[in-house]
């Protein structure tokens, strides 16, 4: 039901030709970039963590990993990802096609600086086999997030 929702998002905004459905998963980075064609840094992988005791999406460069001290630097609480079987419940996607769009009331989106040095990117679409195809602009307009973040490492030697 989540690739619908976001299907049906992505039409009523003009964009439902962008949203790709593959016939092969793209529940993992090198699967997905594998699946569109791309380099997997240009994957928009979205992550879940529970912060403060509510959900939360990080959406980050497929090439960045989170860092545990600039995490609780900026959230002051140690990075604490959602556990898989509680992850469609929480946010609304299972693992594989968690992303940034038609997620459930009161989750909150973050933006991982590690994005901003591409143009166009690949989040997925709401399932373990999709994936959208937006450009930067777009995905800070439709994902609703609520702040840039610097959470992640070892994506500034490919930038």
């Amino acid at each position: 039901m989540a690739f619908v929702d976001v299907k049906r998002y992505f039409e009523s905004a003009g964009l439902g030709d962008r949203v790709i459905e593959l016939e092969e998963s793209s529940a993992t980075v090198e699967k997905a970039a594998n699946a569109i064609g791309c380099e997997p840094r240009l994957i928009a992988k979205s992550l879940s963590f529970w912060i403060k005791g509510k959900p939360v999406i990080i959406v980050a460069a497929g090439d960045a990993k989170v860092d545990n001290r600039k995490f609780k630097n900026l959230f002051q609480e140690k990075a604490k990802m959602i556990p898989p079987d509680e992850v469609e419940a929480a946010v609304g996607h299972a693992p594989g096609g968690v992303c940034p769009f038609a997620v459930k009331p009161g989750v909150t989106v973050y933006l991982d600086v590690s994005l901003k040095r591409f143009e166009k990117v690949y989040p997925a679409a709401g399932s373990g086999n999709s994936a959208v195809e937006l450009t930067l602009e777009e995905l800070k307009t439709h994902s609703r997030f609520t702040a840039w973040v610097d959470v992640c490492k070892d994506w500034e030697e490919n930038a």
